[in-house]
């Protein structure tokens, strides 16, 4: 299970907002870290066809996406950032739509929607009305819209944006325990939400590549013999922290 990116440019205009973006994932979790306008969003709208790149190409097991078609986007689930979502729909009801979106029967899915009800601790609420639901309790619903399919691909856009703390850190075990045998890109400018989840870090700036690897690789090439963190990274590469 490969996912590989392969010299991506998307042009708007004169504005070029990724710039030969290479990287090769595998299965784990990995942090997409930049500031706002760093490329997170192009980058993830190629990843997930959203958007067609300018120049360069998306491989899966080898094979171009491109001519993959549904069957590259049967593998993919996406957290978008922003929390419309049918209000007036309960999270039930919700979930058997994506799934529809996403080409299911619902005789076929009722027991892969119970799971991921209770996998994101939603279950009492299921039948409530999502617009009753707490900025916390939308992450989650958007999250497991995400989870439907059981996809290999799990692409997360600034998923604790106006949480507050303690359901920032829940939301981030909730990850944990979800990701399973998935690759799973998380774009955020919050360095601490990667602190404790993201087995690798590609730092963003200006649609390029300024630094990846894993945490152990990035503390020992930037704290060398002292402590240091991903925050102290962030700002010795001349990001701004939030």
């Amino acid at each position: 299970m490969i996912l590989t990116a392969e010299n991506l440019t998307k042009e708007y205009g004169k504005k070029r907002a990724l710039d030969s973006f290479s990287y090769t994932f595998h299965e784990g979790i990995y942090g997409l870290l930049g500031p706002n306008g760093a490329g997170k969003s192009t980058l993830m709208g190629i990843l997930t066809t959203g958007l067609k790149a300018t120049s360069g190409k998306v491989l899966w097991d080898g094979t171009d996406i491109a001519s993959m078609g549904k069957n590259y986007r049967g593998l993919v689930g996406f957290m978008p950032q922003q929390q419309r979502i049918y209000e007036d729909f309960t999270l039930t009801r919700f979930l058997y739509y994506v799934a529809s979106l996403k080409g299911k029967k619902k005789q076929d899915v009722k027991d892969e929607i119970d799971d991921i009800i209770h996998s994101v601790n939603l279950w009492e609420v299921r039948n409530d009305c999502i617009g009753t639901f707490s900025g916390g309790m939308k992450q989650r619903t958007l999250l497991a819209q995400g989870l439907v399919g059981d996809p290999s691909i799990l692409i997360m856009d600034e998923p604790t944006v106006g949480l507050d703390p303690k359901e920032r850190v829940h939301f981030r075990e909730l990850v944990s325990r979800v990701a399973g045998e998935k690759i799973v890109i998380i774009a955020t400018h919050i360095v601490s939400d990667l602190e404790k989840l993201a087995s690798e870090i590609i730092f963003l700036n200006h649609g390029k590549i300024v630094e990846s690897g894993t945490l152990d690789t990035l503390y020992e090439k930037y704290g060398g013999q002292k402590e240091t963190s991903v925050e102290e990274i962030y700002m010795s590469l001349g990001m701004e922290s939030k």
